[in-house]
């Protein structure tokens, strides 16, 4: 099973310094080979047409919710139900010990406080995250926001780090995304 790693990048279509297709296909540029399509309160329809344009520009994209939206992975929220049919990878949040059944990853926020939800927490940092996910495949979610963070990250023992407004929000997302993908693998692969 192919779970995600390195940088993983979720999308807030409402943060960006340009339009979200071109702002992941430069964090793509930068080094981010998954993406995680939020954008949950869009319908369906234009759901789905978001996902096949970012399809279209990233190695790997995995849809917020239950729904796949005509792919094959999902990344559920706390208390999403399990998807209907046919889903080959399936990762779930979690502030806790992950109480899994079926999911193959989990995202442990927030390691530390974040732009995007602030005072949401506490933070829990990377090594007590690596602490509840035991042998779970793990990304480092919330505040992840300079290489030494990402560099932290990966030296506690997470698959990927997921970030989110720090890509979004950037006006060079390439740069940014490079940064923070260089600085997990460089550490990750000591």
């Amino acid at each position: 099973m192919v779970t995600p790693e390195g940088l993983v990048v979720l999308t807030d279509r409402r943060a960006t310094a340009g339009p979200l297709v071109e702002v992941v296909r430069a964090a793509v540029r930068g080094g981010a080979a998954w993406v995680i399509l939020r954008e949950r309160d869009l319908p369906r329809a234009q759901r789905a047409a978001l996902a096949d344009e970012l399809r279209a520009v990233v190695p790997h994209l995995i849809v917020a919710g239950p729904d796949p939206l005509d792919g094959d992975a999902v990344h559920l929220a706390e208390r999403d139900p399990l998807p209907d049919g046919d889903v080959t990878l399936i990762g779930r949040s979690c502030h806790d010990v992950p109480d899994l059944s079926i999911e193959h990853y989990v995202t442990l926020s927030p390691i530390w406080p974040t732009e995007s939800k602030p005072g949401y927490g506490p933070a829990v940092g990377p090594n007590a995250a690596a602490e509840l996910a035991g042998d779970v495949p793990w990304l480092a979610l919330g505040g992840v926001d300079r290489a030494a963070r990402a560099a932290e990250c990966a030296a506690a023992g997470a698959r990927g780090i997921a970030v989110m407004g720090i890509v979004m929000r950037a006006r060079d997302p390439e740069m940014v995304a490079a940064e923070l993908a260089n600085a997990f693998a460089t550490v990750g692969a000591s």
